[in-house]
């Protein structure tokens, strides 16, 4: 430590996205009130079809496909891949669209059960802080 300055640790989050949102979804965003956008709760996996398209696939469209090998929602997904929400969204619903993710929304009335949220919120805390997992 030189001067009182701290060395510096590494980042806990990690870098920040090099392409901003706007530009990963070409202007287009997941608007809550509208019936495209998908509630953070909806569940997301990857189809057979989006796993054997993986290397031609965009790279953040690569990422969510791949690491939706085993379903998880949204929240989780963003969270693991450090994409931000909307972005999330809305390359889901294309994906879907493409045949390359399957998407199950929950029903509306279990969203308002707070059990269910309960365990969103455990599963968003199941996260790793890193990609490096658990060491």
């Amino acid at each position: 430590m030189a001067d009182g300055i701290p060395p510096p640790g590494p980042d806990p989050v990690g870098p920040a996205p090099a392409v901003r949102p706007y530009l990963v979804t070409a202007g287009r965003v997941a608007d809550a009130a509208s019936v495209r956008a998908l509630p953070v709760e909806t569940q997301v996996v990857a189809t057979a079809e989006g796993l054997d398209a993986l290397g031609r696939l965009s790279f953040e469209q690569h990422d969510i496909v791949a690491a939706c090998r085993l379903p998880q929602s949204i929240a989780e997904l963003a969270a693991r891949l450090r994409l931000h929400l909307n972005v999330v969204r809305v390359l889901a619903e294309d994906l879907r669209e493409e045949g390359r993710l399957a998407v199950y929304v929950p029903d509306a009335e279990a969203t308002r059960d707070a059990s269910v949220l309960r365990r969103v919120i455990d599963g968003l805390r199941a996260v790793p802080d890193s990609p490096r997992g658990t060491e």
